[in-house]
């Protein structure tokens, strides 16, 4: 699994940023087409400790905005869910990549964003 940001980064170094508020995140976009709408995640970011997510998810908030809407009728309603999510710097999930990443010692002392 590709998981941008996370390039260059030793464990510890990844440790040290997950207990200083660095998280992983992934965006939603909408795509419709009359009478279907799909709506899928990004790719896994790691925004490291301070780091906004907006300007990883405004790719997929311009995506959600032009081709989103046009389904009947889920398109408008996974449209506004995955523009929020885009403004809201995405999905939190680190607990669920620290535990998939066997990273144990580290589930209850990151900080939670």
């Amino acid at each position: 699994m590709e998981i941008v940001g996370l390039e260059g980064l030793s464990s510890e170094e990844l440790s040290h940023e997950l207990r200083h508020g660095g998280r992983f995140v992934i965006f939603t976009y909408c795509i419709s087409i009359l009478v279907m709408t799909f709506k899928r995640p990004s790719k896994v970011y790691f925004l490291k400790a301070g780091e906004s997510g907006f300007v990883h998810g405004l790719p997929y908030l311009l995506i959600s905005l032009l081709l989103g809407w046009w389904g009947i009728p889920w398109g408008p309603i996974y449209t506004l869910e995955a523009i929020l999510n885009s403004l809201s710097g995405g999905k939190n999930i680190t607990r669920e990549m620290v535990s998939a990443m066997g990273m144990s010692s580290l589930s209850g002392s990151y900080k939670q964003v």
